[in-house]
């Protein structure tokens, strides 16, 4: 069976600060902020916010060698990525590669709520950060 997407994941904000960003997202937005977990492999902390099953993760760096950091050097605070759930991501990177995209991640890794997540390049994506996450369906 053709891989394929089942919905947008999760819209990634890179922000400077979790704490001065929450505000913003529960006061004026009126979202409940789910979780705040640390992602070593990606050097960020993430907050999570849900809305109608799409989720907005606010990606805060924890070092300045992380990717996020220098997203926010050259770009400042914004939409860092779309994140899109793949019904056998393995099959959807192999597809993407098969295409022409050029891959991030060769092999999915561990990303923020125990998912596997993939990244094309933006160069070959129209200039957005593509994001590929595990969803548990098949």
């Amino acid at each position: 069976m053709e891989p394929t997407l089942k919905k947008i994941d999760h819209l990634g904000i890179a922000v400077n600060s979790i704490e001065e960003a929450i505000p913003y997202y529960e006061n004026t937005l009126g979202l409940k902020c789910e979780k705040i977990e640390e992602v070593a492999s990606q050097k960020v902390r993430t907050a999570f916010f849900d809305l109608g099953g799409v989720h907005i993760e606010l990606l805060e760096p924890m070092s300045p060698d992380s990717p996020v950091a220098k997203f926010l050097e050259t770009k400042g605070p914004g939409v860092h990525h779309v994140a899109f759930a793949a019904s056998d991501l393995p099959a959807m990177l192999a597809k993407a590669k098969d295409t022409g995209v050029r891959l991030i991640d060769e092999v999915p890794r561990e990303g923020a709520n125990n998912k596997k997540i993939a990244f094309l390049h933006p160069k070959n994506t129209g200039g957005v950060l593509t994001e590929f996450c595990s969803c548990g369906c098949h």
